[in-house]
């Protein structure tokens, strides 16, 4: 039986559903059998950018520039889907879907969207987002160390970043700079190669190995006025951005949870203790249905929320809501799936215990669930928690 408990997928078109059917494909025939081996060298299988190119999944959530359409829900099923295989793979294409061409989407003008989304559609190019930084993590709305300053039709940066996804090889990372001038946050587009950028990668991460984490250092990197962001004056635009891919983080936790879930399944079907499979004793079954419970509560939430993001009418309080509570249910869907497997839950071979990990990024990263919860709190109270 499906873990997609409540037929979410029949919510989508039969161009939808058909794109989720040529991924799921992909990640069983592709993906599953190797991302063992890769997570285990913290490496990137890149070879399979262009298979995923070719699924034509990159920029769903938007209309137009090459994008191939398709809105919040569609987008958020594939961010599910991708996690349920490997939630790696799943953030690398939220960093450059998500987070790049989200930033350029919403914070570029018409000229700068048609520039640089159709190739990125294509994933001829691949986006990074440069936001957090090595000593400002939270709060980094008021605390932006990095700072960019206006010098005749150019602008120059200088600063580090921390934890950026995709950034050892990306062509186009989305910086975000405080103005030296006014004090506002401002995005740039800043192309590999660009003299004053270097890119460091993280090494002896326990979760999300997959994805190549950068440490960023811009020493007096110069990009012209026609590479800011035009549309992101102000922080205002940034939380926008992370509005929108904050939702799709939800979408992913529920995936992670899904894989974990799935392969415990598989394997109290199998495993016999005492003559029969565990999955005919009690206490087994009660964690399957905790778990299971847990992710349709979390889809169902996540397809609330695509439908009030499709109709205009989300809000910081309500990704943040999705981004706090899916990945509480996630991170204890998957200490049942360890549970249940037993020792045998701590080995790759048995596939758990990447998600084990990997649902430990996913809990901290696009907010924490302090603050999330201190937004969700604001929110419903009128007063503000943060400090």
């Amino acid at each position: 039986m499906s873990s997609d408990f409540y037929g979410i997928e029949q919510l989508l078109t039969d161009a939808g559903r058909d794109a989720v059917r040529r991924t799921r494909e992909f990640l069983v025939k592709e993906v599953e059998p190797v991302i063992n081996g890769y997570w285990t060298r913290e490496e990137f299988p890149y070879h399979l950018i262009p298979e995923i190119a070719s699924l034509g999944i990159a920029g769903v959530a938007y209309e137009g520039y090459g994008c191939p359409g398709g809105g919040p829900l569609l987008d958020g099923v594939l961010a599910m889907e991708l996690a349920r295989s490997d939630p790696s793979m799943s953030t690398f294409l939220g960093v450059h879907s998500g987070l790049a061409m989200g930033s350029i989407y919403l914070c570029g003008s018409e000229e700068q969207k048609e520039r640089w989304l159709p190739a990125m559609a294509r994933m001829e190019k691949i986006g990074a987002f440069g936001l957090t930084e090595p000593d400002v993590g939270s709060g980094v709305a008021g605390g932006l160390t990095t700072t960019c300053r206006r010098d005749g039709d150019e602008w120059v940066i200088d600063g580090q970043k921390k934890w950026i996804g995709n950034a050892t090889f990306a062509d186009y990372i989305i910086i975000w700079a405080r103005d030296a001038a006014d004090g506002q946050v401002k995005g740039f587009v800043v192309e590999k190669g660009t003299a004053g950028l270097s890119t460091t990668k993280m090494k002896d991460k326990i979760a999300l190995r997959v994805v190549q984490n950068a440490y960023i250092t811009l020493d007096g990197v110069r990009v012209p006025e026609s590479s800011r962001l035009q549309r992101a004056t102000s922080f205002r635009q940034t939380a926008a951005v992370l509005r929108l891919t904050r939702a799709g983080v939800a979408w992913q936790a529920v995936g992670c949870a899904m894989g974990a879930y799935e392969h415990a399944l598989a394997y109290a079907k199998e495993r016999e203790q005492f003559g029969r499979p565990i999955a005919g004793f009690q206490l087994v079954q009660d964690l399957l249905v905790r778990m299971l419970g847990n992710i349709t509560a979390s889809a169902c939430l996540c397809t609330r929320l695509a439908q009030l993001q499709a109709a205009g009418e989300a809000a910081d309080e309500h990704s943040a809501l999705a981004k706090a509570f899916c990945t509480v249910r996630m991170r204890e869907s998957v200490g049942y799936a360890r549970e249940l497997l037993g020792g045998n839950g701590i080995l790759l071979e048995h596939q758990v215990g990447r998600f084990v990990a990997d649902a430990e990024a996913i809990y901290s990263y696009e907010g924490t669930r302090e603050i999330n919860t201190l937004v969700v709190g604001r929110a419903i109270t009128g007063l503000s928690a943060f400090t």
